[in-house]
């Protein structure tokens, strides 16, 4: 008789196991695959360096390196992908961006004829 119990509680114990195991791969079916990203990455390959001279003051060598950054426009593109824009907007902010890069060429351009 109790043969009988340990052999009606394992075969209990495996069922359970089997129906558990089913489960889990039943819903892993509907689960994301690895390859899925929720969000659009913000991931850029920042590679701004600059050479500290020696006894040269952190504050100069920090300005030379914040200027850097500016210049490689990583912050520029990081803001802009803060939010999804559509090719339509990003068309509309390349069209503004060029229309005050010309004008400000225009301006340093005037400055430079009116200094001769």
């Amino acid at each position: 008789e109790a043969i009988a119990l340990t052999k009606y509680n394992t075969t209990k114990m495996i069922r359970a196991l089997l129906l558990t195991l089913l489960l889990a791969v039943s819903t892993m079916g509907f689960a994301p695959s690895p390859s899925f990203r929720a969000a659009p990455s913000t991931e850029l390959a920042v590679s701004v360096k600059i050479d500290v001279g020696e006894g040269e003051p952190v504050e100069s060598a920090l300005r030379r390196f914040k200027r850097e950054v500016n210049k490689s426009g990583h912050l520029m593109e990081l803001r802009h992908r803060r939010y999804f824009e559509n090719g339509q907007e990003k068309k509309k902010r390349k069209v503004k961006e060029g229309r005050m890069r010309k004008r400000l060429e225009r301006m340093q351009r005037r400055r430079m004829n009116s200094r001769t």
